[in-house]
């Protein structure tokens, strides 16, 4: 049994197969829609540059191959782990031998007056994005509250469409919490380039209007018309079900690295988990299509009773305009930030150090360097910064271990 119709859940029925289970597989989702890609959905989705059934994680036929039954349009209620059951919101109760939490993460919301008018939305599912297209009909003005990604793809997709956008953040420059000042002013450039007005140290406290939203009300008084606002101050993972059911939960599901709970028949992956990862030695959350990928496999392989340790690099990647922005490693406690290129363009690296040990990477626009960077980040060895910095020189000069 399966709780979740995310991109863990796929891969996971997906990887139970291949790895010989032969019992019934039932997914059971609160969406109405089959699993499908979310990255899309602030991108091209929303730009309207790709269709419904291009967001489709796999064809149907796919899942019939499988045989994987789906339950759509359906809440767990709660997990009675003694009795091996699941109680669901429509009144039925099913038995599991083995079960897996692919839950993902809800939106945070934003608790400020006029939270409900009609026109402001939060960005996370397709339905999501079918009201944003609705509001994004007839609106001339859209205000986003959140300078993250989802805010900043966001901000690029409804700026195709012809509407006025104006990014609200309330730290001191964008994505200050994940990059280095590079980064961050790269995109306050590439936005305002592309009429976006981005505004940093400002805070909404309250948005206005009768039925429908008409305006934001900033901490400093200040008022921005918006015929529509996305708020996309980030998530929350969904443990509230495997909290009640009385596995250990901290900031996640927490998992061993087989993606094994405290519960010995059940398992977790995605972005619900709180996970150790040896590469960085660390436990973390990620909310990452490739870690909910690689930790379902590790999670289909536990439950078919094969031991497959999740260990990964993590990496991401945000499009915005006509800029591919990869992501490799993580950045957290690095004291140095080399440029590669000219950051005055719209294709150079920042490689993020410690103790000339390079810990992440932002490539804006450098497949090549996202993929060297990954293997240099591996390798955990120190580099001459002078050497990285130096376009002339060709990066695998730096790698050691192949």
């Amino acid at each position: 049994m399966v709780i979740g119709g995310s991109h863990a859940a796929v891969q996971l029925v997906i990887s139970l197969r291949q790895n010989g289970w032969d019992g019934g597989i039932t997914v059971i989702s609160e969406e109405n829609h089959m699993p499908y890609q979310r990255p899309p959905l602030s991108k091209a989705y929303l730009a309207g540059d790709s269709s419904k059934e291009q967001l489709a994680l796999r064809a149907p036929a796919a899942y019939e191959k499988l045989d994987v039954n789906f339950m759509l349009g359906v809440k767990v209620k709660r997990i009675d782990v003694q009795a091996h059951q699941l109680e669901l919101d429509n009144n039925q109760t099913l038995g599991f031998s083995k079960l897996a939490l692919c839950t993902g993460a809800r939106v945070r919301p934003l608790p400020i007056p006029g939270a409900d008018l009609r026109g402001v939305h939060y960005l996370r599912t397709m339905d999501d994005v079918t009201g944003i297209q609705q509001s994004a009909a007839s609106a001339k003005t859209a205000v986003i509250i959140g300078g993250g990604y989802i805010g900043l793809e966001t901000a690029a997709s409804l700026s195709k469409l012809g509407i006025a956008v104006t990014v609200l953040e309330t730290e001191s420059r964008l994505l200050k919490r994940v990059a280095s000042e590079t980064t961050s002013e790269f995109y306050l450039r590439l936005h305002r380039e592309n009429g976006v007005d981005i505004r940093c140290n400002t805070m909404a406290t309250a948005l206005e209007g009768d039925s429908a939203v008409s305006g934001v009300v900033c901490g400093d008084g200040l008022k921005i018309a918006a015929d529509m606002v996305i708020i996309g101050i980030g998530v929350i993972p969904n443990t509230e079900l495997a909290s009640e059911a009385g596995l250990e939960v901290d900031n996640g599901v927490l998992v061993n690295e087989f993606a094994q709970t405290s519960h010995p028949d059940i398992v977790a992956a995605g972005d619900c988990t709180n996970h150790p990862n040896a590469i960085l030695n660390t436990r973390l959350r990620l909310e990452s299509v490739p870690n909910a990928t690689e930790q379902a496999k590790a999670a289909a392989a536990s439950i078919c009773g094969l031991d497959k340790q999740y260990a990964e690099l993590p990496w991401f990647w945000s499009d915005q305009y006509d800029v591919k922005l990869q992501i490799a490693g993580m950045n957290q406690g690095y004291t140095d930030a080399i440029i590669r290129g000219d950051k005055a363009s719209r294709s150079f690296t920042v490689f993020y150090l410690k103790d000339n040990t390079i810990l992440a990477a932002d490539c804006i626009n450098r497949p090549k360097d996202f993929m060297l960077a990954k293997k240099l980040i591996l390798q955990a060895q120190p580099v001459d910064m002078a050497v990285l910095a130096d376009e002339t020189t060709e990066l695998k000069t730096l790698i050691t271990e192949q």
